[in-house]
């Protein structure tokens, strides 16, 4: 632990796990500058970003979760405050106001179409919920800095808007070379929109692959995903690894020969870009993707991987790939090229952080 000094930066959240690779992308930043960082999330604590002060607890009821989104924002003593919840945003506003802190408020999803993909929230039962979204985007309007992962994200007007787009931050990856069997790997959340049985389908089609998929799985797939990758023609070629810490899930993935983006043409999705591409390409790793609009142009653009319609040519993909490596080979070093030409060497989570210096300036 740190000193009793208070910290420079608390990041609190009542939805995310500390292992979120965003939330160790964005502690990284702020400690290169030599800010103090305290994280409150769900979770194991080890699984925290390193040199941080992490206070972490198990997923409760939404009964809980809703008393920890009244109580957190007073508990943290930093001197900006960031949450990346929508719910947190009216409280964290109000606490922050009130105490005469700074607010960072970030934005890195569409929650309103997220909602939209969530059966739980549509008619009646989610109205709360969405008039809820709607309420935190005009708040977070009003933060000392609004953070959106992507242009297009809400709200577009602000007391200040940065834009910070989840690529990806090199030291957490592993580029390697492709080893061993044939293996592809999927690191990010885990649903049926996402992909999820489509990617398993595939595998199951293409009986030379086996799949590593490095993240946590929605609890309403979860007994229908075991059920599936426990029958004679998976068995054993399907991993499971749960949520990890970014430099461990990409740990995973080295050594794998490709990887999968299959998520499905959902509102959440459609004008979404997965951060996982850009990283699946900075790690020469070729793409199976979905043609979602953003996706498709990477894809081709980079040259990097393969774009198809179903599952049935993912698996075609991936018996052609097993069988002619040579392939893959090529994709890996478009990729690679790619990656290397178009991604910054500094990122917007250094933006981020020089702005949140700002901040702190500001309050000195």
């Amino acid at each position: 632990m740190r000193s009793a000094q208070a910290p420079d930066v608390g990041i609190i959240t009542t939805g995310h796990d500390v292992a979120d690779a965003r939330l160790h992308k964005i502690t990284a930043a702020l400690q290169q500058r030599g800010l103090h960082v305290e994280l409150w999330g769900l979770g194991d604590p080890a699984g925290g970003p390193a040199g941080a002060d992490v206070h972490a607890r198990i997923r409760g009821s939404l009964w809980r979760r809703l008393a920890q989104t009244a109580v957190l924002p007073w508990r943290t003593k930093a001197k900006v405050v960031m949450t990346v919840d929508p719910d947190m945003i009216p409280i964290t506003r109000l606490v922050t106001r009130l105490r005469g802190r700074k607010m960072v408020a970030d934005v890195h999803e569409d929650y309103g179409r997220l909602l939209a993909d969530r059966a739980w929230a549509r008619g009646l039962v989610g109205l709360p919920a969405r008039l809820m979204v709607l309420a935190s985007s005009k708040l977070a309007a009003g933060a000392d800095l609004t953070v959106v992962a992507d242009s297009y994200l809400a709200p577009h007007q602000a007391k200040k808007r940065l834009v910070v787009t989840n690529l990806p931050v090199p030291a957490f990856l592993a580029p390697s070379c492709p080893s061993g069997e044939p293996r592809a790997v999927y690191v990010g959340d885990l649903r049926e929109s996402r992909g999820l049985f489509d990617m398993v389908e595939a595998i199951a089609a293409a009986p030379d692959w086996s799949l590593d998929l490095v993240g946590p799985v929605a609890p309403a797939d979860r007994d229908r995903l075991e059920h599936r990758i426990e029958r004679t023609d998976l068995a054993g070629r399907v991993r499971l690894h749960g949520r990890q810490p970014p430099a461990a899930a990409w740990k995973i993935a080295e050594g794998a020969w490709a990887s999968m983006a299959l998520l499905q043409e959902t509102p959440a999705f459609v004008e979404a870009m997965p951060s996982k591409i850009y990283e699946y390409l900075a790690s020469g790793l070729p793409v199976i993707s979905t043609r979602l609009p953003r996706q498709t142009r990477i894809i081709e653009e980079s040259g990097g991987g393969v774009l198809i319609d179903n599952v049935v040519e993912a698996a075609e993909t991936l018996r052609r790939w097993s069988d002619d490596p040579g392939e893959l080979e090529k994709l890996r070093h478009c990729a690679l090229q790619w990656a290397t030409d178009h991604l910054p060497s500094t990122t917007p989570y250094d933006e981020l952080a020089d702005a949140i210096q700002d901040l702190l300036r500001g309050s000195a």
